[in-house]
């Protein structure tokens, strides 16, 4: 049995991140970009009206209140450049400054003195205008040249937005790792709408994994049952394998008992054991190994929590490396109350992170972390990570708190009253 810190440096050391891939802009969301993306144009692209009302040329000086302009013109959004002259330009948001003005006044406060036909002639600013006002230079919000996301960036909708406004049609992000999830047991039924006969339990574990790994930027090509079978075993993998997985993924068989048979069933296709066996609870029996064509196998255990575990700090770890992400944060905050914990063993426990009314933040374990216990999970919104050799955290020290997924951030929640 091996340390957390031990079976972590083995897992990444047998990870490299995969080559980028060209993408449109438009089938990009959620992808991480393997590239900075720099723009090639400014934005604003061009000096431009942020209200409806008259450009004026201010000269850097303020224009007082009941000054009158004849009005050259007319200018809406979409209309080419134009030469302001000396008056006035009536204006519309997002119209193109004509050139030689600077500055512009609301509609609402000028008085229209002369009209012909609903055209403005003549106008008389009923407040001073500051120069410069209510106008947006070119490259205010981004300069030409500038780079505008860092390699690594997870393109969400806020950053999509921006590349559409620059022009960028295509991005170099990282490959979504290829899985396959599989689930053991003779006793699973897939079904919902099947009744469990004597000794049959729900397959949960399979699709909380294949939610999780595709939350993690995994492309999960393949997932199904299997009984406790190891030529069925077999063949499931060869069908995973031909779907393109690049990382298998399954849940149950890797303890000690009659039934455990993945970690023998590898060996026999020629697979290298890395570890089994970890110092953590729960999921104490995980098993990391290596197929002979460089495909990386992750057994976790069959109780719903261990495997939950398992995904969160022993998959999704490797996910990071195969994206190109750099190490992930982690929160260090103070203990609700003493928790107990098993001695020399790293425990991951379900957790509230709570902002209590002075603002302060601090994580509650929550009770029932037994590995089979699912309902904890609802009023989980985080980890708590409990290290050291004894068999006490203790009330106000500080411990490692992480997100339920490496892409999710952790989620408040008002303390609760005692």
């Amino acid at each position: 049995m091996i340390s957390y810190g031990e079976a972590l440096q083995q897992l990444l050391a047998a990870a490299e991140p995969l080559p980028a891939q060209n993408l449109p802009v438009d089938q990009a969301e959620g992808r991480v970009l393997a590239a900075a993306i720099t723009s090639t144009q400014a934005l604003p692209p061009f000096d431009n009206s942020a209200m409806d009302g008259f450009a004026l040329r201010a000269g850097g000086d303020v224009v007082p209140a009941g000054s009158i302009f004849d009005v050259q013109g007319w200018q809406a959004a979409g209309d080419v450049a134009a030469e302001g002259g000396q008056g006035a330009w009536e204006i519309m948001t997002g119209a193109r400054m004509p050139s030689g003005l600077d500055s512009v006044v609301p509609v609402e406060q000028v008085d229209v003195v002369e009209a012909q036909n609903g055209r403005p002639l003549r106008i008389r600013l009923r407040e001073a205008l500051k120069p410069g006002q209510h106008v947006r230079l070119r490259g205010q919000d981004v300069e030409d040249g500038e780079e505008v996301l860092a390699a690594t960036t997870t393109l969400d909708i806020n950053a999509l937005t921006l590349l559409h406004a620059i022009g960028a049609a295509n991005v170099q992000v990282q490959p979504q790792p290829k899985v396959a999830v599989i689930a053991t047991g003779k006793e699973l039924v897939s079904d919902a709408a099947q009744a469990l006969e004597s000794g049959q339990i729900r397959d949960s574990n399979r699709p909380y994994l294949v939610r999780r790994l595709q939350a993690a930027g995994a492309d999960v090509v393949w997932q199904g049952v299997v009984g406790d079978d190891t030529a069925a075993f077999d063949n499931v993998l060869d069908v995973a394998l031909a779907a393109g997985a690049k990382v298998l993924i399954s849940t149950g068989a890797v303890s000690q008992g009659r039934y455990d048979f993945i970690p023998d069933a590898l060996r026999a296709r020629g697979a290298q054991i890395i570890f089994h066996k970890v110092a953590i609870r729960p999921g104490k029996p995980l098993l990391f190994a290596r197929l002979p064509n460089g495909v990386l196998y992750f057994g976790l255990p069959g109780n719903p929590i261990s495997a939950a575990v398992g995904q969160r700090f022993f998959v999704e770890p490797v996910l990071r490396r195969l994206l190109g992400l750099p190490e992930e944060p982690a929160l260090q905050l103070p203990l609700q109350a003493d928790v107990r914990k098993p001695a020399g063993l790293r425990m991951h426990a379900r957790a509230r992170v709570e902002l209590d009314a002075a603002g302060q933040l601090s994580v509650r374990v929550l009770s029932g972390q037994e590995s089979f216990r699912l309902k904890t999970m609802l009023k989980a919104n985080a980890w708590a990570v409990l290290e050291g050799e004894g068999d006490l955290a203790a009330a106000g020290s500080r411990v490692r708190v992480q997100g339920w997924g490496h892409r999710d951030p952790v989620q408040l929640a008002q303390q609760e009253s005692p």
